[in-house]
Parts: C-alpha cells; sequence; structure tokens
C-alpha cells in the first residue's frame, strides 16, 4: 500500500509541562480544531479524549502517555500528519515522560503564565535536553489571574539557561486577553469570544503595542541570524531578512535545538492554538531532520544506523502498551526506518 502522506509531511510532538499547566486542554483544542474530534472534550468534566483511563478522567490528570493521530492544513495549504503524545505532568509518572520522550522527534513545553517555569517544568526540560529534543514553548492560561507572559519569558532564561525567542505578543492579559501580535508578520490576531476559537480577524497592531512589537522583533531577528554567518553578515550590513526567510532561520535553530521559539494564548478560552499548529509544521521537525537512530545488530554486535526511508529494514521502537477492554493489548510503537504492514511477523 503506497504512503498516503510524505515523511517530510509527518510531525511527530509530544506536549509537555508542569501539572496543570493545560497540557490535555491544549491537546483537546487541537483535536477539535483539526477536525478529529467534533466536540471539545473538558478535563474537569472527565470527558477529554486523551486522557483514557477510568482514574485519570476521576483525577482530571493524565497519568500515562496517550497518543493520537490528527491532521492539519498549514499555511502552504499542504496537509500534514500530526502523530501527537500528551504526557503526564505529575511528579509521579516522570518515567511515562521519559519513555514518550525517546520516541519524539520534537515537543511542545507548556509553561502556566501565572506560575511560569515550575518544578516539574524544569524535570521535563532536562529529559528533552537528554535526548536533544527540539521544543517549542507555548504560555498558557494567559486568561487567568495574574498572567505575566514577560515574567514567564525571563524565567525561561534564569530557570532553565534556555534562549527563548519570542514570535507573539499578547494583546490584553487576564480577563482582558483578546489574542496575539504576530512579531513575523507584524500584525494582530483577534480571536471572536462567540465563534468558540473557529474564527479570528487579522487586524492591525493595537497603537499601546507597537513600540513593543518593533523592539521584540528587532530581537528575535538579532537571535535568529545569529546562527548563519551568511544572515549575520547581511544583518550587519542593513539588509533585513524577509518573513520566509526568518521563519527558516527559526526553523533550522528549532532543529539544532539552539533556542526555542514562544507563543502565547489560552487553550481553555480556545484563543492561539491555530496559530500554534502552524508554528508546528513550521518549526518542529519531520522524521527526515533528525539524525538516523543507532542500534546494535543482534546478530555481529556491530553498531549500525537506520534513517527514516521504506527502503531501509524495520526499526522500531514500542513504547507503550495500553489495555484496551474490547480489544486487548494495544502496543504503540514508533517506526524509525522501513514498513510495517498488515499481517507482518516481526520477530
Amino acid at each position: 500500500m503506497a504512503r498516503e502522506y510524505k515523511i517530510e509531511d509527518y510531525r511527530n510532538f509530544g506536549i509537555m509541562a508542569h501539572i496543570d499547566a493545560g497540557k490535555t486542554t491544549t491537546t483537546e483544542r487541537v483535536l477539535y480544531y483539526t477536525g478529529k474530534s467534533h466536540k471539545i472534550g473538558e478535563v474537569h468534566d472527565g470527558a477529554a479524549t486523551m486522557d483514557w483511563m477510568e482514574q485519570e478522567q476521576e483525577r482530571g490528570i493524565t497519568i500515562t502517555s496517550a497518543a493520537t493521530t490528527t491532521f492539519w492544513k498549514g499555511r502552504d495549504g499542504k496537509m500534514r500528519r500530526f502523530n501527537i503524545i500528551d504526557t503526564p505532568g505529575h511528579v509521579d509518572f516522570t518515567i511515562e515522560v521519559e519513555r514518550s520522550l525517546r520516541v519524539l522527534d520534537g515537543a511542545v513545553a507548556l509553561l502556566d503564565a501565572n506560575a511560569g517555569v515550575e518544578p516539574q517544568t524544569e524535570t521535563v526540560w532536562r529529559q528533552a535536553d537528554k535526548y536533544n529534543v527540539p521544543r517549542m514553548i507555548f504560555c498558557n492560561k494567559m486568561d487567568k489571574t495574574g498572567a505575566d507572559f514577560y515574567r514567564s519569558v525571563e524565567m525561561i532564561k534564569t530557570r532553565l539557561g534556555a534562549t527563548a525567542v519570542v514570535c507573539q505578543l499578547p494583546v490584553g492579559a487576564e480577563s482582558e486577553f483578546k489574542g496575539v501580535v504576530d512579531l513575523i508578520e507584524m500584525n494582530a490576531l483577534i480571536w471572536r469570544d462567540e465563534s468558540l476559537g473557529a474564527q479570528w480577524d487579522v487586524v492591525e497592531i493595537p497603537d499601546d503595542l507597537k513600540d513593543a512589537a518593533v523592539e521584540w522583533r528587532e530581537k528575535l531577528i538579532e537571535q535568529v541570524v545569529e546562527i548563519d554567518e551568511a544572515a549575520t553578515e547581511a544583518y550587519l550590513e542593513g539588509n533585513m531578512p524577509d518573513n520566509d526567510q526568518i521563519r527558516a532561520l527559526i526553523r533550522r535553530g528549532t532543529i539544532d535545538v539552539k533556542f526555542f521559539p514562544m507563543f502565547c494564548g489560552s487553550a481553555f478560552k480556545n484563543k492561539g492554538v491555530q496559530p500554534l499548529l502552524d508554528a508546528v509544521v513550521d518549526f518542529l521537525p519531520s522524521p527526515m531532520d533528525i539524525p538516523a537512530i543507532k542500534g546494535i545488530d543482534a546478530k555481529t554486535e556491530a553498531e549500525i544506523e537506520r534513517h527514516a526511508d521504506d527502503s531501509e529494514p524495520l526499526s522500531m521502537l514500542a513504547f507503550k502498551i495500553m489495555n484496551d477492554p474490547f480489544v486487548g493489548s494495544l502496543t504503540f510503537c514508533r517506526i524509525y526506518s522501513g514498513k510495517l504492514e498488515k499481517g507482518t511477523s516481526v520477530l
């Protein structure tokens, strides 16, 4: 059977954070806006699609890493296949996060805009560092009392020792949060409250944010040109990169784990999720962008490499087993190379 989507159109990513930063809520919005689910499941109602265990629905937390596949049309009009893993935030289930990070190509790290970087954020961040996972940051809960986007940016630097490349600024905060300023396109996206976040208006940047937008865009450009010698030289000669060049540089720096693009929104209030999905397409790697997987040949004990190519021998890692009351045991696998077809005997 022919592959429906090219390997470069896949995005295998996870959502990771401290407990209650809104991982499952964000994932539910992603499933809703990509058409995977036709109603939004809420964690506090015990109706979240990704919280499939009875204990998760009772407690409103994620205990195991749930996986799902959905599709999203990028800004270029091409459909991409998303394989999403929603990881636990509770410190007791950290091993579930680590197991997931081994099979991800990228991750979205969520912050609570009120709390910023929390202890478990630091734990999962270090785990992602261990596996060299490219990441983006989504500052969630911008509608919450005490939400402070700029404090979160500072905490990423001081607590995580990481470089955040700010790609959006919030328009308003707390109960007045309305949308975001796109620092690449230099416009504002204001969501319509009555449309459940499905519709927004692209408008001029509000007057009170124009100076801040210019300042943060300059910072963004300075940060991204640093990773490319030619871009740095052109910038120093007074030639500004265009928007496509900026995106290409952000993508390169993200995949090389040099810096982490940062976005903001409120998943619960349905604001900021669609631009985040566009950013996943634009900035997180496909399986083709990550280094070949290394392993040991069981017969010769020699180290071998496997590339993301259908023509190579099958290599995969089983990272999760789920017991379904109707089907029995389901094994989730990450395929690194080759093809797994119906009826194939693996061992």
